[in-house]
């Protein structure tokens, strides 16, 4: 069978168990990027199977009922959210007021160009401004500083993909990890600009990533606690709550993982404050001359 660099795939010695698309191939060997999963790996081209149209389908079908019922799950959350922030606002319900919100500054960091597609769309969806840039993993550390400094965020996503391999060592050795550890140093090359974890919030790792040391290096959030997968779109809803949440409450790390697609083995925190300010009141721009 002939394969090619965009095709969707899975592998047979893993039982079809993730659907995949080529990234590139050389000498026989494929890197392969998780088709919604943060995952990279390498794998013969004799052990990939390309998957069938009905494969694509089922497995959209599968992926569409899973985005849709977490992306509910977050709109209550966001209602109840905003039913508090409006009685917070007119002195529970006493006064007739109208209020505006200043929402989070997001900067979205992403290893992977159809990931970082998939976010920004969901971001849109979930009424978020977000500047993303495609940049690889690599390069993370070098190009952090000079981006916070520019576009002055309040949440910091870094993320792309990642792996784990008991070849290259134990779970506690970084170069066992395909880009964890530029992932840590990332984190480290932000917190020199912010040291506090509540000015500037940072999600960081992709699948199996080296939870610890992400969190050691200052990340708020970051994956994976149990060295499992993660779905593309964990970020988002991460950043999603903080941006929603008020800066006068915290948000618990149980509180942020309700409306991932992952939930606490693939992710975990520590606690932090919210970024949403409330002001009043609202008044439409006027043009004057």
């Amino acid at each position: 069978m002939n394969l090619a660099v965009g095709d969707l795939v899975t592998r047979v010695s893993h039982r079809h168990d993730i659907l995949f698309r080529i990234c590139s191939i050389q000498d026989s060997i494929a890197i392969l990027h998780g088709e919604d999963l943060r995952l990279e790996a390498d794998a013969p081209l004799d052990d990939l199977v390309k998957a069938t149209d009905r494969d694509v389908l089922t497995h959209q079908k599968n992926e569409k009922e899973q985005l849709d019922y977490s992306f509910r799950l977050f709109r209550q959350d966001y209602q109840l959210m905003k039913e508090k922030r409006t009685y917070q606002a007119t002195d529970g319900y006493k006064e007739e007021a109208t209020f505006f919100q200043l929402p989070a500054r997001v900067l979205h960091l992403d290893g992977d160009r159809q990931y970082l597609k998939k976010c920004i769309d969901l971001y849109q969806r979930l009424g978020l401004q977000v500047h993303g840039l495609y940049i690889e993993e690599q390069q993370m550390p070098t190009e952090i500083t000079a981006l916070i400094k520019r576009v002055q965020p309040d949440i910091v996503v870094i993320t792309g993909h990642d792996a784990f391999s008991e070849k290259k060592g134990g779970k506690n050795d970084l170069r066992a990890y395909r880009h964890s550890r530029y992932f840590v140093e990332a984190v480290r090359e932000a917190r020199r600009i912010e040291a506090n974890l509540d000015q500037l919030v940072i999600f960081a790792g992709a699948c199996q990533s080296h939870f610890q040391s992400l969190i050691r290096a200052g990340a708020n959030f970051a994956s994976s606690p149990s060295r499992i997968n993660i779905h593309a779109l964990d970020p988002v809803y991460i950043t999603a709550k903080l941006a929603y949440t008020s800066f006068m409450d915290k948000v618990t790390v149980s509180d942020v993982l309700r409306n991932t697609l992952t939930g606490e083995k693939g992710l975990g925190g520590v606690e932090t404050r919210g970024f949403l300010r409330t002001g009043m009141p609202y008044l439409e721009d006027e043009l004057t001359e």
